[in-house]
């Protein structure tokens, strides 16, 4: 699977031990095809998404970050 050997080659990820006594965050690949404007395929793209939603707050993180649409 290329994109998950794209994750430490490009400095994105790192694997560490999981703390005693933390839930493990589950994720999920999404995966999209870019067509251009005449419909020909341009590319794909795939990221890995975190589950968010299992984790607790004051537990698993304490500050939330949204950006703001522009």
């Amino acid at each position: 699977m290329v994109e998950l050997q794209a994750l430490p080659a490009n400095n994105t990820w790192s694997l560490v031990q999981l703390p005693s006594g933390k839930p493990v965050v589950g994720c999920r690949w999404i995966y999209k095809v870019k067509y251009k404007a005449d419909g020909t395929l341009e590319r794909y793209k795939a990221r890995l998404v975190a589950q968010g939603f299992t984790q607790t707050k004051g537990v698993d993180f304490f500050k939330t970050f949204s950006q703001l649409p522009n």
